[in-house]
């Protein structure tokens, strides 16, 4: 919720302080603010195809919401939340913002012309940290659970070992 309502907060900022595509330097060529509506993805890419953007934002929101139920483990928690909090924010553009409901433009407005050519807005930046923060936790094997790959690889080794034990025993008996 904290995710959302500062993206919210700052795209309202935006659109009552900041003009219309006019880049406005904060630190110079390095970070500027830009305001600008975006009917497409990133780079404007499908600006005519807002719908499907809309429907696809919903049904990603669905599966972080389903995943959370079986979270245990506060870091998955804290990552999913900030991920579905920044997908909430672009969601509630397309469905309340011009020019209607489930085709509403995105408010974006910063800007970094050195690093790369979009702009973007709170959200993204919690989609984008939230999605490389998903495939670390998956790399190092932290399961929503709270507990770790390597000690369910030690588990079934162990069980297998046992297993074998087992059989061997049975065997000679």
């Amino acid at each position: 919720m904290v995710v959302l309502a500062a993206d919210q907060f700052v795209k309202h900022l935006t659109i009552e302080h900041l003009p219309s595509e006019k880049a406005v330097p904060v630190l110079g060529e390095f970070l500027q603010l830009f305001y600008i509506r975006n009917s497409g993805a990133a780079f404007s890419i499908g600006a005519d195809m807002t719908w499907i953007f809309t429907i696809a934002l919903s049904a990603v929101a669905v599966v972080i919401v389903w995943k959370t139920l079986g979270v245990r483990s506060r870091l998955w928690a804290v990552v999913l939340g900030c991920l579905l909090g920044g997908v909430l924010g672009n969601l509630t553009d397309r469905l309340l913002r011009e020019p209607g409901f489930a085709v509403g433009h995105v408010v974006d407005m910063i800007s970094m012309p050195w690093m790369i050519p979009a702009i973007f807005n709170v959200a993204d930046m919690f989609i984008v940290t939230g999605m490389i923060s998903v495939a670390l936790l998956v790399v190092v094997g932290l399961r929503l659970d709270g507990t770790r790959e390597r000690d369910h690889a030690k588990d079934t080794a162990d069980a297998d070992a046992a297993g074998q034990a087992a059989t061997s025993a049975a065997t000679e008996g």
